[in-house]
């Protein structure tokens, strides 16, 4: 076998290098689309420029310009650009009409990177299946509107870049995955968190319709989490961000150096830059899309992690007492704050950490994405797979001890030792299940993983494969795991060392959710 394998698609040659972990054929650093830069700065993604000879493949493209906001997140892209449109293909060697997943990553559509380790799909391709990841623009570079964007040469797409350098790269995929040995016709997208939020904004979006075959989304939809904003608040706010640096064109705005505009940012919170009902992407609210039964009808497995978050999210810096506990509720939920206590019930202080963290983490992401999986499941004709993430993270590595995990899961070190943090609800936090699904603990020497974590990683990555192979996620090593039915109570996946099926404990949380939510 070649060290330097070599695919030809529409736009050239390409040659990659052979993965050394797995021994799996790695093309790396391919432009999906052109530059986004200059006069395509906040224009919808176009075609990439054909090349002549061999272009290498062995080496990730730029991430997409962005702060440095999560301490979890490790690049292996070389450097930071706007030039960012660039995705990574991993395939079996000699492979033919197989399956193929593509990945969008997390980090808030504020940060992240095709090339971090923990989405290497080289160990999902080693058993059997294409594996791509694709970059897409974030922040304000691909979540802005401005009315002077009405009068460019598209000026159907508004606020919707990033999403659309992902419906791009799918298109991308049609077109060029069977060079490397993959079935356009079984195309699976999946994602976590903000990359879990494109996934189902790719299922609302008619541009997408036809791209894709199985959706996974993992702590996160748009009904709920980074929802979608209509176009005259998307304008409004692109004025004010324009007003704030003293400017009163887009020339101007595109005018400006790259880091300059990523520099302006740093006074905005991540939940301003989301998509926008723009007419084009979004033709209407995803929330009507979804209810019409308007979204694409593909096989769904969709779940979340058992402390997304911890209690901090809801008391902040309050001890977690009862009475703090419910004065917190009282103060969000208002006249409703009897029913969520209900639900929510805790009786002394000793519950307040577990009540409180399950609060937070609905509130967070776990509705949105409990409300994505219900309503595919009554509007669509496709079988929807729930599963519940509970495996907690073995304990950092003795010689990282003065590292501490952050609110969302990430790692935040510091150069003294902090003092002991309050204690969390035991749990799988945000973004922990990605290593596991993904099959990459290895690359995270961060924790001191043991043998059955790597048999929770095999168990998960069966999951994975069985849905991107068949639409479902059963077969060897799972449960027999049913699809929702509506108007009943909800079988789940109970992830952990030992899985199993059961009927959902909390679906009448959710249900109050809804209907508070709904009002």
């Amino acid at each position: 076998m070649t060290t330097h394998p070599r695919v030809s698609i529409a736009a050239g040659t390409l040659e990659g290098s052979i993965d050394a972990r797995t021994g799996v054929r790695a093309f790396k650093g391919i432009p999906f689309a052109a530059p986004p830069v200059g006069a395509l700065r906040w224009r919808e993604p176009q075609p990439v420029p054909a090349w002549h000879g061999i272009r290498p493949a062995q080496q990730f493209g730029p991430r997409a310009m962005q702060l440095p906001v999560f301490g979890d997140m490790l690049f292996r892209a070389p450097q930071m650009s706007e030039d960012c449109l660039y995705l990574n293909v991993w395939s079996p060697a000699d492979a033919a009409d197989l399956p193929v997943l593509v990945y969008f990553y997390g980090g808030g559509n504020v940060a992240g990177d095709g090339s971090e380790p923990r989405y290497d799909g080289a160990r999902l391709a080693q058993q059997g299946i294409i594996c791509v990841t694709v970059n897409y623009r974030l922040n304000i570079f691909g979540f802005f509107a401005h009315p002077d964007l009405r009068h460019d040469p598209d000026a159907g797409a508004m606020g919707n870049y990033g999403y659309l350098d992902q419906t791009a790269a799918l298109r991308w995929v049609q077109h060029n995955i069977a060079a490397f040995g993959g079935n356009p016709g079984r195309v699976t997208i999946a994602g976590e968190s903000a990359g879990s939020i494109s996934v189902s904004a790719q299922m609302v979006s008619p541009l997408a319709r036809g791209l894709f075959a199985g959706a996974i989304g993992s702590s996160g939809s748009l009904l709920g989490a980074l929802p979608a904003t209509t176009l005259a608040d998307a304008e409004a706010a692109g004025l004010g961000f324009a007003k704030e640096l003293g400017l009163s064109s887009l020339a101007q705005l595109r005018a400006l150096p790259a880091q300059t505009l990523l520099e302006a940012t740093k006074n905005h919170q991540p939940h301003h830059f989301t998509g926008t009902v723009d007419g084009y992407f979004f033709t209407q609210s995803p929330w009507q899309s979804f209810a019409d039964g308007a979204q694409t009808d593909v096989p769904l497995l969709v779940g979340w992690n058992s402390t997304e978050v911890p209690y901090m999210f809801l008391l902040r810096d309050q001890a977690p007492t009862l009475a703090n506990y419910q004065a917190a509720v009282h103060r969000q939920f208002g006249d409703h704050a009897s029913d969520i206590l209900a639900h929510y019930n805790a009786q002394n202080d000793a519950d307040v950490i577990t009540v409180a963290t399950a609060l937070a983490s609905d509130l967070f992401i776990g509705y949105s994405t409990w409300k994505w999986a219900d309503v595919h499941a009554r509007t669509s004709t496709s079988p929807v797979y729930r599963y519940l993430y509970a495996h907690p993270r073995p304990p950092l590595r003795p010689e990282l001890g003065n590292a501490v995990e952050g609110l969302a899961g990430g790692i935040i070190r510091s150069e003294e030792t902090p003092p002991p943090p309050p204690p969390l609800a035991i749990g799988a936090v945000h973004s922990a299940d990605i290593e596991y699904f993904m099959g990459n603990l290895d690359t995270n020497d961060v924790f001191a993983w043991t043998e059955m974590d790597i048999h929770v990683s095999a168990h998960m990555q069966h999951i994975y494969v069985n849905f991107v192979r068949h639409g479902h996620p059963n077969g060897a090593d799972i449960p027999t795991w049913p699809a929702l039915t509506p108007g009943h109570v909800a079988p789940l996946l109970h992830i952990a060392a030992t899985s199993h099926v059961v009927s959902d404990p909390h679906h009448a949380r959710y249900q109050l959710l809804d209907a508070l939510m709904s009002q």
